[in-house]
């Protein structure tokens, strides 16, 4: 089975470098796939109009370059998890995880028999993987669950003792709803720091990897420092958005208007 290049950064202790995309362009995943990312992820839960057949389309694209392929699913629900799987997702991201047993669901639907339940039947993976795919997918495929409810947090030693997950990947907006804190300014919360810290500490404690999302590659960095090791350090939307606003406020700029 091809290695999972993720996997062996986090085992080396280093962060996974990773961009991330909310539009399922094939095109742009292949763009953004070859500027040496260690890894994509597809967000099926808040990108825009993505189903099976663009997302099956995404994962061939990604697939032909060196970056792994993740996707966010839109709800702890087995038989998204098992599709993407199938489809060749190299791992997933599982949204609003708050009990041990919404992560046993989670774990569970990413691992075949015994350590879960997945159905065998890996389609396309098989063919990107490998012929062994079936003996190493348990090893090699990420399960990440997302901490976003104030909740978890004090649920973190329950839920990160369940076999089978790889790491904790905090929601830092929807966490701040549930503390009553401006998502737009969590980053100046010292609550909220305090939240994100214990999820970090967890993490370490049950030999788990520890992640965030992030606003922009700058609090990538401070969190890599922090000790995170996956978060998204640029976005398609991003990329597309201040790319275009750069060029447009330069050539303003010269022209004087």
């Amino acid at each position: 089975m091809r290695p999972n290049k993720v996997k062996a950064l986090w085992r080396a202790g280093k962060p996974a470098l990773v961009g991330w995309m909310s539009i399922a362009d094939t095109y742009a995943a292949e763009v953004l796939a070859n500027t040496g990312l260690d890894a994509l992820v597809l967000d099926t839960q808040h990108g825009m109009g993505i189903g099976p057949d663009r997302a099956a389309a995404w994962l061939q694209a990604v697939s032909s370059t060196e970056t792994v392929p993740i996707v966010r699913v839109p709800w702890n629900e087995p038989a998204y998890v098992q599709w993407v799987l199938d489809a060749g997702a190299y791992g997933v991201i599982i949204p609003l995880v708050g009990t041990r047993e919404e992560a046993a669901k989670a774990a569970g639907a990413c691992r075949y028999a015994p350590l879960g339940y997945r159905s065998v039947g890996p389609n396309r993976a098989r063919y990107y993987a490998g012929a062994d795919y079936l003996q190493r997918a348990n090893e090699e495929i990420i399960c990440l669950v997302m901490i976003e409810d104030i909740k978890a947090v004090d649920r973190l030693d329950q839920i990160a003792s369940v076999p089978g997950i790889d790491g904790l990947y905090i929601g830092p907006w929807d966490l701040a709803m549930t503390m009553g804190v401006d998502p737009t300014t969590y980053a100046k919360n010292e609550a909220h720091a305090a939240a994100c810290a214990k999820v970090l500490e967890a993490a370490k404690r049950h030999k788990l990897v520890p992640g965030t999302h992030v606003n922009s590659p700058e609090e990538a960095l401070h969190r890599f420092k922090q000790g995170f090791l996956f978060s998204p350090i640029t976005t398609d939307t991003g990329s597309l958005g201040k790319g275009a606003a750069s060029a447009l406020n330069l050539v303003r700029s010269g022209l004087g208007r």
